[in-house]
């Protein structure tokens, strides 16, 4: 029987906790999640291990990321099962805080965000996205005090939004990515891939396999234009509401025409269904 990970939900018991590690002379990793935890969230704890002695692991559904028509009610919700993951030396604490411990009474503070948070991807369609993570992201950070917190690279936009807000505010939490995990068929492991029926799971490979060829295109000397609208329409014949399917700056998300402007991320956002998929890789030169 695993030996089950111990869970607070107050700030305070939080802090007692990480004071104590560090005054202890140990290394404190963060790791955030909203919770309905798999595969890739299991891969940032072991990150957080690898960067630190102690792994607190956060769940909280922030509802201040979720716009007015999206899907916070019915995001999966699964604490137990989440514990049970993190259990037997998985993480050392789960904070999972009530809404009203981080959003208390009155609450009337929002971190507004430019630069990463202003590239015309996901803030394009999810306007009060970014700073809904800001918000939440620094709360975390000044709550916990880590010396470490791993995010990944699933999210890339709001991993570098996320790098950004740090260096910005002075945040002394080293901020690391870690890589996606993915299924056999290169689909990102993602908590609302459960809401895909059999045959849209089927096909929702086609959007890695889509990202795929366009950084395949781009290596072999293809225009980025070019290549990149044949993406979107192989993913629209294929059944996909193409949000955005774009080459960007690796380090600052600005739109890039050749490989020569340096490093390139692939970043693409489609609705299969009702299910609104992410995904990104790296173009390697």
């Amino acid at each position: 029987m695993n030996a089950q990970v111990p869970v607070v939900g107050a700030i305070e018991e939080l802090r007692r906790y990480v004071g104590a590690r560090r005054a202890a002379g140990e290394r404190v990793g963060l790791v955030p999640t909203m919770g309905a935890l798999h595969a890739g969230h299991v891969s940032l704890v072991e990150a957080a291990r690898r960067a630190a002695d102690r792994v607190v692991v956060t769940i909280f559904v922030n509802p201040a990321q979720f716009g007015p028509n999206e899907d916070f009610a019915r995001y999966p919700r699964t604490l137990a099962a989440d514990i049970e993951k993190l259990s037997s030396g998985a993480a050392d604490l789960v904070f999972a805080p009530p809404v009203e411990e981080i959003y208390p009474p009155g609450f009337s503070t929002k971190v507004v965000m430019e630069g990463p948070a202003c590239a015309d991807l996901e803030d394009r369609f999810r306007p009060t996205h970014f700073s809904g993570v800001a918000t939440v992201v620094t709360k975390l950070l000044n709550q916990a005090q880590a010396d470490v917190a791993v995010f990944g690279e699933k999210d890339y936009q709001q991993l570098l939004v996320i790098k950004r807000l740090a260096r910005d505010l002075d945040i002394a939490t080293k901020i690391l990515g870690a890589p996606t995990l993915r299924e056999a068929d290169g689909l990102a492991m993602s908590s609302r891939n459960i809401y895909l029926s059999p045959e849209e799971r089927e096909r929702a490979r086609e959007l890695h396999g889509a990202l795929t060829d366009v950084a395949r295109r781009i290596r072999d000397g293809d225009d980025i234009d070019a290549a990149t609208r044949a993406a979107r329409a192989r993913l629209a014949d294929a059944g996909f509401d193409v949000d955005y399917l774009e080459a960007r700056g690796a380090e600052t998300l600005a739109p890039v025409s050749s490989l020569n402007e340096g490093p390139i991320r692939l970043l693409a956002a489609a609705k299969l269904g009702a299910t609104r998929l992410i995904d990104n890789i790296a173009v390697q030169s």
